[in-house]
């Protein structure tokens, strides 16, 4: 451990590298982790190596943080990255509750004055930064002082691209996570709704020229507004409804696939969270615009792109005709959690976008996330089970490969031969 820790950081001087997915496996991590338990810390060679390897990551992170401040923008990347990793990977509430200030400064630092790239780095740290305090007055503190400038960032037409295309994410999930007052909840759905709303088709059905880049901005920014949906009053969303459902079918007319998508998977959210509520007046003439991007065969788009938009939108028609949800089970450890409605899937694919794979690590031990989705308070697993757990993890392997390989032969033979009728 030690050795590959070495790896990640050369101190505060030297060039400092992230985390590779080597080392953020939930393996490696559990040991240095408040999940382990006295069994496993003898299996992996007592408390005296648990507590100095516990030591040297501790060391490594202060470098990290130290180097956030350096003169070298690669450095300071660098040094973003490893915290990231660390914070996607692990759970290190006690560790970053006493320097989150520190942290905080330096994000607010690199916003400001970094470039694209470091400012992306710096937006989604301050997520995770979140994620790890939880809902509450520490997280709250940390976002009264980047809010301004997450807000400043996402307005400023003239700021780098990218960097506005990460806040206006990063923005959305702090919002949900720390922000303490529901109408500043609604003050800052109004930041995103200044931002997809561009993206309207017109009264008379055309589509507004808008390039690629600015398109995921403004998707962004529509994925963030639907994410707060979910935290929002019953009086608020009878106004966003009278507002906003009829005006967001244009979004479905848009020349970007995941705009489309977004939009899609929205108005699924918004028809699930009004189910109660006033019925819609144009009903039908969303129906059949559904049914249209459900079956689309339009020879001017990708297939890929119409295979995509096709499956989702069979899923957004069955929400909005008939109420219904495809259930998706994740397990994770011992555990499961099944996805079952729009509201779920909206929070846990946002959480996700930031902790990637360390999702299913966050669903066993982050408290503040095991909250979010009713899981209770985290299981401790030991080391019999642990070990149970990879054995039935490498036999799963062998077998999906040994699947793998014969799916591949069985569609090699076919492919030849193969028409999809759906698209001639």
């Amino acid at each position: 451990w030690t050795h590959q820790m070495d790896k990640v950081c050369k101190g505060h001087h030297g060039t400092v590298q992230p985390f590779s997915d080597e080392d953020a496996s939930i393996e490696t991590l559990s040991h240095c982790s408040s999940f382990s338990d006295a069994t496993s810390v003898a299996d992996e060679g007592g408390e005296a190596s648990e507590d100095a390897a516990q030591e040297d990551f501790q060391y490594k992170l202060k470098g990290f943080i130290d180097s956030t401040v350096d003169k070298s923008a690669k450095t300071r990347q660098g040094a973003l990255d490893g915290l990231k990793t660390a914070m996607a990977t692990r759970i290190l509430y006690e560790f970053i509750s006493e320097r989150r200030m520190t942290i905080t400064d330096s994000i607010e630092r690199c916003l400001k004055k970094g470039k694209g790239d470091e400012q992306r780095a710096a937006a989604s740290l301050a997520c995770l930064l979140c994620i790890q305090l939880g809902s509450g007055i520490e997280s709250e503190e940390v976002f009264k002082t980047l809010k301004p400038i997450f807000k400043n960032i996402l307005a400023d037409g003239s700021a780098n691209i990218q960097a506005r295309q990460a806040v206006a994410t990063s923005l959305g999930l702090c919002t949900l996570v720390a922000e303490d007052d529901i109408w500043d909840v609604h003050a800052t759905m109004e930041c995103f709704e200044n931002l997809f709303t561009r993206s309207y088709a017109r009264a008379d059905g055309t589509c507004p020229s808008i390039n690629p880049q600015t398109s995921q901005l403004h998707t962004n920014a529509l994925l963030s507004w639907a994410l707060l949906l979910t935290i929002c009053t019953a009086n608020q969303l009878k106004d966003i409804l009278r507002k906003h459902l009829s005006k967001l079918q244009r979004l479905l007319e848009s020349d970007d696939v995941n705009m489309r998508i977004a939009a899609g998977e929205t108005i699924a959210l918004l028809f699930e969270l009004a189910r109660d509520m006033d019925p819609f007046d144009d009903w039908d003439d969303l129906c059949d615009k559904l049914n249209a991007l459900a079956t689309d065969c339009n020879k001017h788009r990708a297939k890929t792109d119409k295979r995509k938009q096709r499956s989702v939108f069979r899923d957004v028609l069955k929400a909005v005709e008939e109420g219904d949800f495809q259930s998706e089970t994740i397990r994770f450890g011992t555990e499961r959690m099944t996805i079952d409605s729009w509201v779920r899937k909206r929070t846990y694919d946002a959480f996700r976008e930031f902790v990637g794979s360390g999702m299913n690590y966050h669903l066993q031990a982050n408290e503040f996330i095991r909250d979010v989705f009713e899981l209770g308070p985290p299981m401790l697993v030991d080391s019999a089970t642990m070990k149970a757990m990879k054995i039935s993890r490498f036999e799963r392997h062998l077998h999906n490969s040994a699947a793998f390989k014969a799916r591949t032969k069985a569609r090699s033979k076919f492919r030849d031969k193969r028409v999809d009728v759906g698209e001639f």
